[in-house]
């Protein structure tokens, strides 16, 4: 009964085990991908101003781009 209880005991510390190494694993994983959507972020935030100044800069430069001829 000893002997089972022992082996129990160590099958369950050896599942412990692998578990905490998943578990490092995919926490590496996942603060690895968070980063990157972070940066991904950052630069979409980044274009989407750029976009916008030129834009801006645009419409600024030929205000009646957008405005039909006099002639229809």
């Amino acid at each position: 009964m000893a002997a089972d209880s022992e082996a129990r005991l160590v099958d369950i510390e050896t599942k412990l085990a692998y578990q905490e190494d998943t578990v490092l694993a995919l926490n590496d994983v996942v603060s690895r991908q968070q980063k990157r959507i972070d940066q991904l972020e950052m630069t979409v935030k980044l274009l989407v101003e750029r976009i916008r100044q030129m834009a801006a800069a645009a419409e600024a430069a030929s205000p009646m781009a957008d405005e039909r001829p006099p002639h229809y």
